[in-house]
């Protein structure tokens, strides 16, 4: 089954608390996303490879290490995975972003698939799956499936906040893709929202309704 990785960092659950405040605006929300997806991603690449150089330092010649070239990609699901972007990108600048586009149908909270455009080489690079929101966990079970069709073997899901029904299903429906989440929260409401979670991520950050 995947790992689920809860990160408590101090930094992240105080800007994550920020995030919840319903007074917290547009400019403020997009901006702790960003750093908190920064934040996240620092654990979420822990596990990047390394190759051991030498170098010349100022003072000597040294033998140090680098990441050994590992292709990663990251992969925001639309609209709300975009506020996530910058932020992972800020540490990794040299990775591809491909982008899915899924919308939640009101009446059956099921995921409809309208755009995807994934790296040309995706099958070799690691993919880091972003939205902010895992709720029910049926778009990014959908999203995943969708990348996974597209040849890539190397998946990891990185969110801000999660329902437990959320994580339950991407480890149900992919036992190969680890979790990593910021928060889990207590439940679903009966509309599918996060409870407490922080709203809709996507009118927050986009200044929508």
């Amino acid at each position: 089954m995947s790992t689920l990785h809860v990160m408590d960092h101090p930094l992240i659950q105080h800007k994550v608390s920020l995030m919840r405040d319903r007074e917290t605006g547009t400019k403020d929300f997009r901006e702790l996303l960003e750093e908190i997806s920064m934040l996240m991603a620092y654990e979420v690449t822990r596990d990047l490879p390394l190759k051991e150089v030498e170098i010349e330092t100022p003072v000597c010649r040294a033998k140090t290490k680098v990441i050994s070239g590992k292709k990663l990609a990251v992969v925001p699901i639309l609209r709300a995975g975009l506020g996530m972007v910058d932020g992972i990108m800020s540490l990794v600048p040299a990775a591809k972003v491909g982008h899915i586009g899924l919308y939640r149908d009101p009446n059956t909270l099921e995921p409809v698939e309208y755009y995807c455009k994934l790296p040309a080489d995706v099958e070799e690079r690691d993919l880091i799956v972003v939205d902010p929101m895992l709720a029910t966990g049926g778009s990014a079970s959908a999203a995943i499936s969708f990348i996974k069709k597209r040849g890539c073997k190397s998946i990891k899901l990185e969110c801000l906040i999660a329902a437990p029904e959320g994580i339950a299903r991407i480890q149900r429906d992919h036992p190969d893709v680890d979790i990593f989440v910021a928060s889990v929260d207590e439940k679903l409401n009966d509309h599918g929202y996060i409870v407490p979670g922080l709203g809709d991520a996507g009118d927050r950050l986009f200044g929508t309704k």
